[in-house]
């Protein structure tokens, strides 16, 4: 089958004609290698060398098709439009998207204005999102993939919002380092930015990226303003938020609140670099900060310290969200509350789901219920299990098990309230003898688990079952565009993946090491994952675990789209004709082995 990805040094071919048929392995390795040199340079301090591959890798094609693939297939937002109203679904738009932006100079884009777009808030407020038309939000990509790997060489270690391979677990581990009963730290400065996306200096961002190639083009995503209820609006200030490019031009600009504060680091041995004792630490996390101090003196200080850091990108604090606490009296950020508790072995740092974090979730869980009242009980199974897992989770690496025990109670009432609705006639022995049964695995001891009548498999899980693990944060400086750190990533990625999923899935991706067989990238990321039979079903491939593997949502499509051509073709065929010439029965066990060998050396 023909492949659109040539072997030498350029990118693509003139022309893709399908995109299913794209070597998506050499697209992403030759990105990857562009960024890890990138990467590189910038840590040399080679200003010109860093420029020069920027340079090519904003006229890549390569980069150009990751972009549409991310922007298309991957993306939440995927199938939101701009005010264009154009969206691109199908892989022949996507091929007609491509052939169409290839022709363009990079700097000659014309920027449009985006679509806002307001969604809720915790506080009641609404938040107001910028939603660029497709082209735009693929050459932000294309743009983003350039400019990032220069500025993760220049991050500061304390922060971790819209970060690749860092998150707010890395965030809490920090502060627990930096607050636990061995440290002098007890005073905390909380602090927030009042509209921070929406007051961002153009003119200190523009400086920030000042050698970086047709920046141009960036001062116009800036200044391209939006469209509201069909009234045109400037944008003088701040980046929009649901822009691709918005995460990373507000992590430059909030680039040097170490240095503003005075942070100071000593460096032993082994475990990377460390805050003295008696200095102020910070862990940021986007707009929302946290700076640790050793007296009350230093925490209140710091309104004076961050005035000229405020007023040099346009900023200013939040008056409600910004205080100066003990951390006996504890504090919430990210979702979690971080206190003092006495304990036999004096005072300890214990941090656990704040109390809105706690109720949102039992809000979450009493929406369902109501959603599925009348529904069969394995549709809300299925769709609860998922939510349940993932609250759980993020809970894991704190001090948790008592609030699972207690939204697990919650559930029970909600439950029992869901099946008398259901049965309102029948009494409460009757609705348990149909409805709860044992663990049919026999791993819990669980008695009286919710089990669909029709699929005594599907059960609905309990919070408790979750095991608590700390989590290790990412250490120091640590970047994936860093060629030497790919080993420390991929045991990264397992330990995460292991954390996040069941233990089907955990199964499924330790037999492929970790990674999707398709385009060979890690399977923890962002993108959702599909369980797919290796074998196909119409010629013999059965429901096991050796013919069962994790793939991308988008890699499972293409591998789809790529059998169907060489049945339609000839490969199928002649696998058939294979097994009826050798009178193999497919129904044998060494001939799925057979078969599984064939297709797991299928070729992208």
């Amino acid at each position: 089958m023909k492949t659109y990805l040539q072997e030498g040094k350029s990118a693509v071919s003139p022309r893709v004609a399908n995109w299913n048929s794209i070597n998506w392995r050499k697209v992403e390795r030759y990105v990857r290698k562009l960024q890890q040199r990138i990467y590189r340079a910038e840590q040399l301090n080679q200003t010109r060398k860093v420029r020069k591959l920027q340079r090519l890798l904003l006229r890549s094609k390569a980069n150009l098709l990751l972009s549409i693939r991310k922007v298309t297939q991957e993306n939440k937002g995927k199938k939101t439009a701009g005010i264009d109203g154009y969206i691109s679904n199908t892989p022949q738009e996507r091929v007609d998207l491509f052939n169409k932006l290839k022709e363009y100079s990079i700097n000659h884009i014309k920027v449009n204005p985006a679509r806002r777009t307001y969604i809720p808030k915790k506080n009641g407020k609404l938040r107001p999102l910028g939603i660029p038309v497709i082209v735009d939000r693929v050459y932000q990509n294309v743009f983003k993939n350039a400019l990032e790997p220069q500025w993760e060489a220049k991050f500061e270690p304390i922060s971790y919002g819209f970060r690749p391979k860092r998150s707010t677990h890395d965030a809490v581990a920090d502060l627990f380092i930096k607050l636990n009963k061995t440290s002098k730290k007890e005073w905390i400065f909380e602090g927030d930015f009042k509209g921070c996306f929406d007051n961002l200096n153009h003119s200190y961002i523009m400086e920030c990226i000042e050698s970086f190639p047709s920046k141009n083009i960036i001062s116009k995503w800036l200044k391209a303003g939006y469209i509201d209820e069909n009234v045109f609006h400037e944008t003088e200030t701040g980046t929009p938020q649901g822009g691709i490019i918005s995460p990373l031009l507000a992590n430059i600009a909030l680039h040097g609140m170490e240095e503003k504060i005075g942070v100071r680091y000593f460096y032993p041995k082994r475990d990377g670099a460390q805050v003295y004792p008696d200095s102020v630490g910070v862990v940021r996390y986007a707009d929302d900060f946290v700076i640790v101090c050793p007296t009350k003196e230093d925490a209140e200080g710091m309104y004076e310290k961050l005035q000229t850091y405020l007023d040099k990108r346009g900023l200013e604090l939040e008056k409600d969200k910004t205080k100066v606490v003990h951390i006996n009296e504890g504090f919430d950020f990210l979702g979690f509350n971080f206190r003092h508790f006495p304990t036999k072995d004096g005072l300890s740092l214990f941090i656990k789901p704040s109390h809105d974090s706690v109720k949102k979730a039992k809000l979450r869980i009493k929406e369902l219920f109501e959603f599925y009242k009348g529904r069969e009980v394995g549709q809300l199974i299925r769709k609860l299990n998922p939510v349940l897992r993932g609250i759980a989770n993020y809970w894991s690496p704190t001090v948790a098990k008592k609030i699972y025990r207690d939204i697990d109670s919650y559930i029970l009432e909600r439950t029992l309230i869901y099946l008398k609705h259901r049965h309102h006639r029948k009494g409460i022995r009757w609705i348990r003898a149909k409805y709860f049964k044992p663990d049919h695995t026999g791993v819990s001891k669980d008695k009286w688990l919710l089990t669909d009548p029709e699929d005594h498999t599907n059960q609905l899980i309990r919070m408790s079952w979750t095991k608590i693990e700390r989590h290790v944060k990412v250490k120091y400086k640590n970047s994936p565009f860093d060629a030497t750190l790919k080993e420390y990533y991929a045991k990264r990625d397992k330990k995460i993946f292991d954390r996040d999923n069941t233990f089907s899935r955990r199964k499924l991706a330790k037999k492929n090491k970790y990674k999707c067989r398709v385009c060979t990238n890690s399977l923890v990321g962002d993108e959702p994952l599909e369980v797919n039979h290796i074998v196909p079903k119409i010629i013999g491939g059965r429901d096991t675990y050796e013919n069962f593997e994790l793939l991308h949502k988008s890699c499972h499509k293409q591998h789809h789209a790529l059998l169907e051509w060489y049945g339609n073709g000839k490969q199928l065929p002649k696998v058939q004709s294979f097994l009826m010439r050798n009178n193999v029965d497919v129904e044998s066990k060494k001939a799925v082995n057979e078969l599984l060998k064939a297709f797991k050396r299928f070729k992208y």
